[in-house]
């Protein structure tokens, strides 16, 4: 497989995943448990087909495969509902893109101690690093709300300020 169908299957885990795993994944789009075994598998080279996609991602909320195909033709997807993130904590947003962070060192250290990178250490960096990238879009659109309000008061203190 080349490195376009790594991203697709690995796109494909997180949304069965995040649609409730393999179980559920089944009750939304009617395919057979052998099946969804199959598109969550990273070994397996059996991709979901549109309607699956369209269903599950329509479900969790998140492009994640179709993302992967845009990003394929150099195109990124937008979203539209830029208010879901009104309640923008930007200290929150940093504080978990920094855990990513160091999660995704650690994996990678890990993975690379005894000199060799195995295909399921590729998937766990390859996960870890798709939890940063979803980190690192919260903050972005935590931005984006900032720059649409005009700015925002910062909400940390400095302790004993005030006494």
């Amino acid at each position: 497989m080349d490195a376009f169908l790594f991203r697709v299957k690995a796109a494909q885990r997180d949304l069965i995943e995040r649609c409730g795993g393999i179980e559920r994944v089944v009750t939304i789009c009617g395919f057979s448990k052998s099946q969804v075994g199959r598109w969550n598998s990273p070994n397996d080279p059996d991709l979901m087909p549109i309607g699956a996609v369209v269903a599950l991602e329509r479900d969790c909320g998140q492009a994640l495969v179709t993302s992967v195909m845009a990003q394929a033709n150099t195109r990124r997807l937008t979203d539209p509902d830029i208010e879901r993130a009104q309640e923008v904590c930007l200290i929150r947003n940093h504080s978990e893109l920094m855990r990513q962070s160091a999660e995704l060192a650690h994996t990678v250290a890990m993975a690379i101690e005894d000199g060799q990178v195995s295909p399921s250490e590729a998937s766990s960096i390859d996960r870890v690093a798709a939890a940063l990238e979803h980190a690192a879009s919260n903050l972005r659109a935590g931005c984006a709300v900032i720059k649409a309000r005009g700015g925002q008061a910062s909400q940390l203190r400095v302790v004993g300020e005030g006494e």
